[in-house]
This record gives C-alpha cells, sequence and structure tokens, in this order.
C-alpha cells in the first residue's frame, strides 16, 4: 500500500501472500477441481481402489471418497473447503460422497466459463441457488416409498456395496444390513428412527466374507474370567453389574496394624466373607451369567465359577448399555439392589473361539433393540474396507428406513433435473438464466463419469441418456455393464432420497461460497499463486 508518493506502508506481515481477483477465483477453482478429479475414479460400480500410505507407512485401500479426502494430506484452503462437503454428506447421509465433491468440482468449472464471458459472481451464486432450490422441490415427484418393503431396501443396500471389495457378495451383505436396520428401528409417534449405535460391529481377520453374521443380541470381545466357568450357558439370566466385586478400597489412605497372627486370620476370614457375600446376592437373584464393567477379585472368581455362573469382567460402557437394550436387564451400581427384575434373558450365552481370540455371544435375545455384526475377511486390509462398505449399506438402508422414498440410480434422476431445469431456466430473466443451464449441465458429471469409468464413450451415452429422458422415460439411467441406456427401477439400482438431496445443497453451497472469494491473504507461506493441475500437487 502506498501513501501520497511516500514509501510503501506494510500492513502485512514480511512474507504473506495475497492474490487478488480473477487470479485468486481461477486458483480456488483449479484447487477444488483437482480435489474432485482425485476421487472422480472411484465413481460408480465400475470405480477404481486408490492405496493410500500416509507418513507412518500406514496402507489405506478404499475407493471410499471420504476416507480418501480425509486420508490426503491437503493443504490448500478452497480444497479443504471442498473436504468439508465429503464429511457433511458422510455424517447426514452415509454415502455419496464422492458424488456430492464430483458435483461441486463441475459446479466450479463451469462457473468459471461463465465468469471468462464477463458474467459477474454473485449473479453466478444466485442463479446456482435458484438451480439448487429447484433441483430439490423436484425430487419428491421421482421418490419410490419403502415404506414395509424389505425389497426395495434390499436393493438399496446392493446399489451402495456394488463396485467396493463386498461387491462380490452384496446380496449376502445386503440381507444383513436390512434385518439389522429393521431389528433396531423404532417408529415414535409416527417418526421413524435408527440409531446406528445399536448396531454393534467388530471385525476379525480370517475365513472368508461370507463367514459374516448377523447375530441377534450382543458380541462381546472378551473371555470369562475363569477356566472353571461353563464354556456355555442356556436360558441365561443376566446381571449386568458396574461396581467392581472385589473388598472397596477406602477413599483415604489407611494403616492398619496387626500384632497378633490371630487378628490377621480373622481379618481375611472377613474379607473372605464379604466377597463370598457379594457372590451369594449375584446367585440369590437367580443370576447364572455376570457382566461386570469393573473388576472381579480371583476369590470371587473362585466362588462365581463353583456356583456355574459364566462372569465376564471390565465390559466397556458401551457394550453394558447395548446390553441392557438388548437383553432387558437393568444395570446395577449396587450389588445390595439386585433382584431377579433387573436380570436381562437370553437363550443362549456361549464362548467361542473366533481366529485367534475368544469372543463371547449373547444371543437369542427375545426383545433385542441393539443387535451385532460380525464381519470376516482374508486379510485386515480387506476386514476394514469390508468395514467401510458395510458401514455405507447400513447407512443408506437406515435413512431409506426412516424417510420412506428412495430415488432411482445411474445418473438417472439427475439427467431428469438436468433436463428441467433447461425448461425452467427459461422462465427465468436476465443472466441468471445463463447459471441455471449451466447447473444444469453439471449435474450431468454423474452420469458422464459413470459412462467414463466404464470405458464407454461418455459423448454417445449422454446423448442417448438425453434421448430417452426426451422420450419420457424418466427412470432411465446408464448401463455400466453393457454400455448405452436402461431403466434403473426395472434394474433395481436404487438410493436413498436425502443422499441426492444433501449432495446438491452441499455441492451448491460450497461452489457458491469459494465463488464469491476474490481475496486470498495467506501468512502460512502456502503459494496461492501456484497452478493445480491434478492430484500430484497435494501431499498424499
Amino acid at each position: 500500500m502506498y501513501g501520497n508518493g511516500q514509501a510503501p506502508i506494510f500492513i502485512l506481515k514480511e512474507g504473506t501472500q495475497r492474490t487478488r481477483g480473477r487470479s485468486a477465483q481461477s486458483n480456488n477453482i483449479a484447487a477444488a477441481k483437482a480435489v474432485a478429479d482425485s476421487v472422480r475414479s472411484t465413481l460408480g460400480p465400475k470405480g477404481m481402489d486408490k492405496m493410500l500410505v500416509d507418513s507412518m507407512g500406514d496402507v489405506v485401500i478404499t475407493n471410499d471418497g471420504a476416507t480418501i479426502l480425509k486420508e490426503m494430506d491437503i493443504e490448500h484452503p478452497a480444497a479443504k473447503m471442498i473436504i468439508e462437503v465429503a464429511k457433511t454428506q458422510e455424517q447426514h447421509c452415509y454415502d455419496g460422497t464422492t458424488s456430492a465433491v464430483v458435483l461441486s468440482g463441475e459446479l466450479l468449472k463451469r462457473s468459471e466459463d461463465l465468469i471468462e464471458q464477463n458474467v459477474h459472481p454473485t449473479v453466478i451464486c444466485e442463479g446456482f441457488r435458484l438451480a439448487a432450490e429447484k433441483a430439490i422441490s423436484l425430487l419428491e415427484s421421482h421418490g419410490i416409498s419403502t415404506e414395509g418393503n424389505d425389497e426395495v431396501l434390499l436393493e438399496v443396500a446392493k446399489t451402495s456395496l456394488t463396485g467396493k471389495s463386498a461387491g462380490a457378495v452384496k446380496a449376502f451383505m445386503a440381507d444383513i444390513c436390512v434385518r439389522a436396520v429393521n431389528a433396531v428401528g423404532v417408529i415414535d409417534e409416527g417418526e421413524r428412527l435408527v440409531d446406528l449405535s445399536d448396531i454393534k460391529v467388530e471385525k476379525r481377520q480370517g475365513g472368508s466374507i461370507k463367514d459374516s453374521s448377523l447375530i441377534d443380541g450382543i458380541l462381546l470381545d472378551k473371555e470369562r474370567v475363569h477356566a472353571g466357568m461353563p464354556r456355555s450357558i442356556n436360558d441365561a439370566k443376566i446381571a449386568l453389574v458396574n461396581s467392581a466385586v472385589e473388598v472397596k478400597k477406602t477413599e483415604v489412605d489407611a494403616k492398619i496394624q496387626i500384632t497378633d497372627p490371630n487378628q490377621l486370620a480373622s481379618f481375611l476370614a472377613e474379607e473372605e466373607n464379604y466377597i463370598r457375600g457379594l457372590v451369594d446376592k449375584i446367585t440369590a437373584s437367580g443370576a447364572n451369567v455376570l457382566v461386570c464393567q469393573k473388576g472381579i477379585d480371583e476369590l470371587a472368581q473362585h466362588y462365581l465359577s463353583k456356583a456355574g455362573v459364566f462372569a465376564i469382567r471390565r465390559a466397556k460402557k458401551s457394550d453394558m448399555e447395548a446390553l441392557s437394550k438388548a437383553t432387558g436387564g437393568r444395570i446395577v451400581t449396587n450389588m445390595d439392589d439386585l433382584s431377579g427384575d433387573d436380570l436381562g434373558q437370553a437363550a443362549r450365552v456361549e464362548e467361542r473361539k473366533i481366529g485367534e481370540s475368544d469372543m463371547t455371544f449373547i444371543t437369542g435375545c427375545p426383545e433385542a433393540k441393539s443387535v451385532s455384526v460380525l464381519l470376516r475377511g482374508g486379510t485386515e486390509h480387506v476386514v476394514d474396507e469390508i468395514r467401510r462398505a458395510f458401514d455405507d449399506a447400513v447407512g443408506v438402508v437406515s435413512v431409506a428406513w426412516e424417510d420412506g422414498a428412495v430415488l432411482t440410480g445411474g445418473g438417472s434422476v439427475l439427467a431428469a433435473l438436468s433436463r428441467d431445469l433447461r425448461t425452467y431456466a427459461e422462465t427465468i430473466g436476465g443472466r441468471e438464466q445463463m447459471a441455471i443451464e449451466a447447473f444444469a449441465s453439471a449435474l450431468e458429471i454423474i452420469p458422464r463419469t459413470l459412462a467414463e469409468n466404464a470405458g464407454l464413450d461418455p459423448v454417445t451415452t449422454i446423448i442417448a441418456l438425453r434421448k430417452a429422458h426426451a422420450d419420457g422415460a424418466s427412470h432411465a439411467g446408464i448401463n455400466v455393464y453393457e454400455g448405452g441406456v436402461v431403466d434403473m427401477q426395472a434394474a433395481n439400482v436404487l438410493e436413498p432420497l436425502r443422499v441426492v438431496e444433501q449432495a446438491i445443497q452441499s455441492a451448491t453451497e460450497t461452489a457458491i461460497m469459494i465463488l464469491r472469494i476474490d481475496d486470498v491473504i495467506s501468512s502460512k507461506g502456502v503459494s496461492m499463486a501456484d497452478g493445480f493441475g491434478g492430484e500430484d500437487d497435494f501431499h498424499m
């Protein structure tokens, strides 16, 4: 900054970089496009995986957009904003992260063309906002009801699993997802709710993916505390205790002076009687299984073993709460309060060896509102990717179950919205019309990317898709296996309405936020002037 021909006045500290105007916008857009391009090849059934190696040498192999972007060490601030799109999509919808990021990148790419035609960024932002509102209002008309239809939920899960490592066994995994959601879903005053924390997932390497199973109860990564205890118990009565089954320690430091061997004997006898009393209270309640959140004394283990009680110690608080929901038992803090009414019920409690470690299966819970899933796979990397695929699939099933509506996939809905928005743009005067048309074209990036990743000619495929929609085939989408277009409802390619709605909303809001920036001031030494041409511009 200069003052009346004087020497320059420095307001920003030395080393600060500043990029302004068209240059700042083009750099931000280039950075956002580079992020979108880095995950674009993972989209769809024919999408490929990425191998990410962090600074510690840990390897992650995945095609989950949110995981890829989370593992990439990105510095550019505009690129970080695009990553927020993926995070938001993952939190609210569990799937559709890649679609949301690719859509953000394409909206910014189209807006760059408009900026070069001297359309002001705020005009573009207003056009994008109008287009997003119109698109979301039109989504309802494309919805397909899921109420009481498990077949639709199964197809939603299969669509989510397609193109991932679990794709080969998608029917098997989809069945586990739907049964799990149906078990924990509740209808409260007409509102459908699924708490995914009620679905406990344990993963173990060894065996094949098909060895995975849904347990109608709880799976604990624990073994019984004493070898003399029964390995399995039928018709289990479960006591859930969160106090220690051992001699209480004093709150303050205490010193006991013993001057006579008889005093020592009576002191030890008193300790033994106290522990025997605790065990008697457990057995008197009718419990034959004890799950304790804290420690169990060795003497107590001996007495519990003699009484034929199956006991587990140091269970996690989350496991205790899940057991309470699954078995109907109440968590007791004071052993004096333990009674038969507090006990949970299960058909069977059993210790089994899974892989190299022992696990406890608590199954056959009549009113289970919490269930467990055991995921298996050949190696650690396989199990981790199966877990990510399962989390996405069970998430979209829960979203579809809650919302009661799904859409057809394969780019069909976005192609239909693109066509409707072009018609809508003609009713809008001013330069906003150009932005709405750009938005409509940007929506076609999803079917175009699906075609590219499948090795199809994107131009021919998009033309065929537009013609099918012009002829009234509103559910027509890309056939990635044989080329051309096909009715996605007949092909059972379905995704939750919320996934598409959130992707459009978050992609639009982020694109608008980046477009409105015309001045980037960086004091961190991150070069804002560097061009961004692709993945190599990031530290991965």
